[in-house]
Order: structure tokens, then C-alpha cells, then sequence
């Protein structure tokens, strides 16, 4: 199952929702849920703490009200509880930095499990968390790791710059790498942030 999660920052261009749109089911979260009905598109679901929706979704809200976490975190773990495999997130640039940075932050406290993809403007970032994952990433398209958590083993093959279980912290020591091929190899024993420019 694959979820698409519409979150209330500056509406995606329809560049970034092609493909993510057909078999998706769609939540807002929030103001989120506003901004994909007035864009034209079906929500199905309305979470969060609902402290910023003003349209009548009466019967398709779930409040989410825990404010130990945002409310992001919280729309993403329940999705993977109810066993969504492939999360993608838009609706994430704009807003406060300190908003931004959390969105990235989130990737930390969300269950292992799911694939979540946050979609920007210029990049698309992929979650890895305790695992190794191909990535589809066009020969000669940059591509920047980040890691969220410490790791000890981190093996990036299929690239200009490879890595073979290295450790690797929050630096920029993954930043500005280069596909080799069409698909990359990343991998980790903790949580990292991948994130592929858009070409």
C-alpha cells in the first residue's frame, strides 16, 4: 500500500505529483488537507492535532493530539501501523526553517519499516533506516547523504565517491556525489537521509 501525505507548506507543482498521485491513498495533515481539496485532488483522511483545517471534514478526521512530537511524526507512524509500505510526502518546503529542519528531523522518530520519500522543489529525499535499499538514480545525477543517526557501517556503491562500511556522522562528508549508473546501492545500520537532485 502506498500513502500520499499532503502537509500544509507550499503547495507542490504538478511536476512533483506526477506518478505519486495513481494508487495513492491521500491524507492531509492539517491545513495540508485544505490545500490538496482545493488543488482539485480526493483526501481520504485528515490528521494531526486538526488545529489548522477550516474546511467541513466531518467523519474523515483522526486527531492525532500527543504534542510530544509533530504532528508529521505522528500522521507517519500511524500509517505505518496500519502497514502503508511506501509513504511519499509533499506539501514539506516553505514555512519556518526551523519547520523545514523538523521535517528532516521526523525521519528519525518515524518506525523503520515503510519507505518515506519527503519531495521538494529541486531534490527528492529518501529515508534509509537499518537497511540497504537500491536506489533508481540516473548515471551523471548528484545525490547527497546525510546521516541523521551515527552510524559505524555505511556503504554507498554505484558512485563517483564510494564508501565501504564507514562510519559516518552528521557532516558534510556525503554531500555533492554523483550516480555512476542507473541505480545506486546505500546502505547503513542507522538512519540516513539521501537526497537527489531532481533532473
Amino acid at each position: 500500500m502506498r500513502a500520499l501525505v499532503w502537509c500544509n507548506g507550499d503547495p507542490p507543482s504538478d511536476t512533483t505529483l506526477t506518478g505519486l498521485v495513481d494508487g495513492a491513498t491521500i491524507f492531509g495533515i492539517d491545513g495540508g488537507a485544505d490545500k490538496a481539496s482545493q488543488s482539485g485532488y480526493e483526501v481520504s483522511e485528515v490528521l494531526g492535532d486538526l488545529d489548522s483545517i477550516s474546511e467541513n471534514w466531518d467523519g474523515q478526521t483522526t486527531e492525532l493530539a500527543d504534542q510530544s512530537s509533530s504532528d508529521l511524526v505522528k500522521s507517519l507512524n500511524l500509517l505505518a501501523q496500519r502497514g502503508f509500505q511506501e509513504i511519499d510526502v509533499v506539501g514539506c518546503d516553505g514555512g519556518s526553517s526551523s519547520h523545514q529542519l523538523g521535517n528532516w528531523a521526523a525521519l528519525c522518530e518515524v518506525l523503520a519499516g515503510p519507505s518515506i520519500r519527503l519531495h521538494h522543489k529541486d531534490s527528492i529525499t529518501h529515508r534509509i533506516h537499518s537497511e540497504y535499499r537500491e536506489l533508481k538514480i540516473s548515471k551523471g545525477t548528484q545525490f547527497s547523504v546525510f546521516a541523521l543517526t551515527s552510524c559505524s557501517k555505511v556503504q554507498i556503491e554505484g558512485a563517483q565517491w564510494e564508501i565501504h562500511n564507514s562510519e559516518l556522522s552528521l557532516s558534510t562528508k556525503g554531500l555533492h556525489n554523483v550516480s555512476q549508473s542507473d541505480t545506486v546501492r546505500i546502505g547503513a545500520d542507522g538512519i540516513l537521509a539521501v537526497m537527489v537532485d531532481r533532473t
